[in-house]
């Protein structure tokens, strides 16, 4: 009996992360310019430089894609700050459609612009 030794492509993730990310589930929208129009979802996780989203299946967002993201603030926290959102503007470094099927979701993964 041979055995082969079968050639099996892998995919080689590049940590692009530069700031400790901290696990928040908060409601965000992302407003698509191509679209349009706000998308619904929330946050997984964020940072100083980033953010990862989970969004609607439905969302017609891609990589390269410049998009804002508002972070609604609750009333007091509007009304310390004066403004009922925080908006930053990023770039869609990658769209995750793994969990697609199951969740009805896509993960984006945004990197601010800096200020």
């Amino acid at each position: 009996m041979e055995l082969f030794e079968r050639s099996v492509p892998m995919d080689t993730l590049v940590e692009q992360r530069t700031e400790t990310r901290s696990q928040i589930s908060w409601p965000v929208s992302i407003w698509l310019p191509q679209a349009n129009r706000f998308f619904n979802g929330y946050s997984a996780n964020i940072s100083k430089s980033g953010v990862y989203v989970k969004l609607p299946m439905t969302t017609p967002v891609r990589e390269g894609s410049v998009v804002e993201v508002n972070f609604p603030r609750t009333m007091a926290l509007a009304e310390e700050k004066g403004q009922f959102g925080r908006l930053k503007q990023g770039q869609v470094v990658r769209v995750d459609r793994k969990t697609m099927l199951r969740d009805a979701k896509v993960g984006v993964a945004i990197q601010f612009e800096t200020d």
